[in-house]
């Protein structure tokens, strides 16, 4: 397989195993650029991408416009505090113009749950979900996964410990990345505990069962060691 069977990128329910086994793929290529002395391909020339944000992160933007241009797209940024949007535009004809100008790709950030489903059903161009609120953030569910991988290696039979809150999308895309789309690895099904912390607290319930069983741990960035 070389090519993904969907043009958006808007949660892990979207793309199938085969397309997250591609994308695991691509990005070991990848990572050789970045020991290079230049960080460059040419792989996106005469791409435009937008990276349109409805709320703040840093993280996220600067990551995603990062790639882009060690990808060697033409980016171009559109931040809603400084935007129509304050004037009563609506998502579809605040996206819409940007198109006007011939953008190939929009990676958007919304605080609305479906907001890049939506966007995906009214314009032409690929999307690409940075997170729409507390629904999805599948870009993060695929480097945590990916993470996991380079780690551990063979995840069969594996057992991950997945510390955080329950809302947190990142932790329940990771989890359900596995569960739905690495099926065939025993892990995924059965070895992967998604506890939330405060409910523990409130229990007296012990953690060090858990830890002491599981083959790695991933915490939330809400969570760390020391407030276990």
């Amino acid at each position: 397989m070389t090519k993904l069977s969907t043009k958006h990128l808007l949660g892990i329910k979207q793309i199938t195993k085969e397309d997250i086994e591609l994308i695991f793929r691509t990005a070991d290529n990848f990572k050789d650029v970045l020991n290079r002395p230049i960080k460059k391909v040419p792989s996106l020339r005469d791409v435009t991408i937008a990276n349109v944000f409805f709320e703040n992160s840093t993280r996220t933007k600067l990551s995603f416009e990062l790639a882009e241009k060690r990808l060697s797209a033409d980016v171009v940024n559109f931040s809603a505090s400084s935007s129509s949007v304050k004037k009563g535009e609506t998502l579809a004809d605040t996206v819409n113009n940007i198109l006007a100008m011939k953008v190939d790709v929009v990676v958007m950030r919304h605080p609305n749950p479906g907001a890049c489903m939506f966007l995906a059903n009214h314009v032409d161009c690929s999307i690409i979900n940075a997170g729409d609120g507390a629904h999805e953030h599948p870009t993060q569910a695929l480097l945590d996964a990916f993470s996991l991988r380079e780690k551990l290696g063979d995840l069969t039979g594996r057992k991950i410990l997945i510390v955080g809150d329950s809302h947190s999308k990142d932790l329940f895309n990771m989890f359900k990345t596995n569960e739905e789309k690495f099926a065939n690895y025993e892990f995924a099904r059965y070895g992967i505990n998604l506890i939330d912390l405060e409910n523990y607290r409130k229990k007296n319930l012990l953690l060090s069962h858990n830890f002491k069983h599981a083959d790695y741990i991933l915490f939330s960035q809400r969570y760390k060691k020391k407030d276990l």
